[in-house]
């Protein structure tokens, strides 16, 4: 199988060798402001460059993302006025002015923090929903960097807020939330709209395309491939701390104990000693806590900082016998 990253040259935009001819199409995913090619082989099926090295060199994958950076949308007009809801479609809902102020703010700290590696090759790459809101931040965000910085961007439906269905009655929204409370905030389900345990599932799905897109090293072309690349995934609230909750195996009870993060603030999971990515690289214990982290969540992120991907921590909650409760306190060690 033969793949070509650049246009050919031939007019029939078509190149022809001695075992296939591969057709030239263009890609218009994971761009800024210049073209790439898919190519299709004789077979009939894609191929990607980055892909068709990693398949062909199985000793070598691309290094990771230094960074996975968790952006909540800067303030909205529904975070000031809830019967905007009654109006206005929630993913046509717009920030503030102090919102795009917020994107703004938010999009500097980001490159400070991302400089002060001292790296000259840096980019980011960005996943967005495609709500108004977090299309207005990722714009905010984007002021920030030059376009040889920004590797691309993905619209990403799968990173959406949550549903509250349609257009919604004020009154009963208020009530609806009250009950919420009652029956639990991960199951509760808004009447034609989704529970978190519904956000949950999608996410997934998600995660697994972007643990895809890490192992074939999709953000940057084959030879250009850096350790240096950042990704900003610019979200909602509830979707990223269910993203955090899948990703590093929280259980529901974890998660409702979990708090909002403020508009236009990050949450930054970065690379540890071993390659996996921690919270407590970049942040405090202090912050986490405050955030919602249980001590039990924070000794995993203390073992994430050190540990290597692949590796499984066996004294985590969710490994141990801490479900069970016919163990003595000694077999039970620290989950009794």
């Amino acid at each position: 199988m033969i793949c070509y990253e650049y246009p050919p040259q031939t007019p029939d935009m078509s190149i022809t060798t001695s075992s296939s001819t591969i057709r030239q199409i263009n890609c218009c995913e994971d761009t800024v402001g210049r073209r790439k090619r898919l190519s299709v082989d004789g077979t009939g099926l894609f191929t990607f460059p980055e892909k068709n090295l990693i398949l062909h060199t199985p000793n070598v994958k691309p290094p990771r993302p230094r960074r996975i950076i968790l952006v909540r949308h800067g303030q909205s007009e529904g975070n000031v006025d809830e019967s905007v809801y009654t109006r206005v479609a929630d993913p046509n809902i717009r920030l503030t002015e102090r919102g795009r102020r917020e994107a703004e703010e938010c999009g500097v700290r980001i490159r400070e923090m991302i400089e002060k590696d001292g790296a000259d090759d840096w980019k980011v790459y960005f996943y967005v929903s495609p709500y108004q809101r977090t299309i207005e931040t990722l714009r905010g965000l984007g002021k920030a960097f030059d376009r040889s910085r920004i590797a691309g961007v993905r619209e990403e439906p799968r990173v959406r807020e949550q549903d509250f269905g349609n257009f919604q009655d004020q009154e009963q929204m208020k009530i609806q939330k009250a009950v919420r409370v009652r029956y639990g905030r991960f199951f509760y389900r808004f009447p034609n709209g989704e529970s978190a345990a519904d956000v949950y599932d999608r996410i997934t799905g998600f995660r697994e395309t972007l643990r895809t897109d890490i192992d074939i090293g999709r953000f940057q072309p084959p030879g250009e491939q850096s350790p240096n690349m950042n990704l900003v995934i610019v979200s909602h609230g509830l979707a990223l701390r269910v993203f955090l909750m899948r990703w590093y195996k929280w259980t529901v009870e974890q998660f409702e104990g979990l708090n909002n993060m403020k508009n236009g603030n990050v949450l930054v999971m970065q690379t540890g000693q071993g390659g996996r990515y921690s919270l407590l690289v970049h942040h405090t214990q202090q912050e986490l806590i405050d955030f919602g982290l249980t001590p039990q969540m924070l000794d995993d992120q203390i073992w994430q900082k050190t540990a290597k991907p692949g590796e499984l921590n066996y004294d985590y909650l969710t490994n141990g016998p801490s479900f069970f409760t016919h163990f003595d306190d000694e077999s039970n060690g620290l989950f009794s």
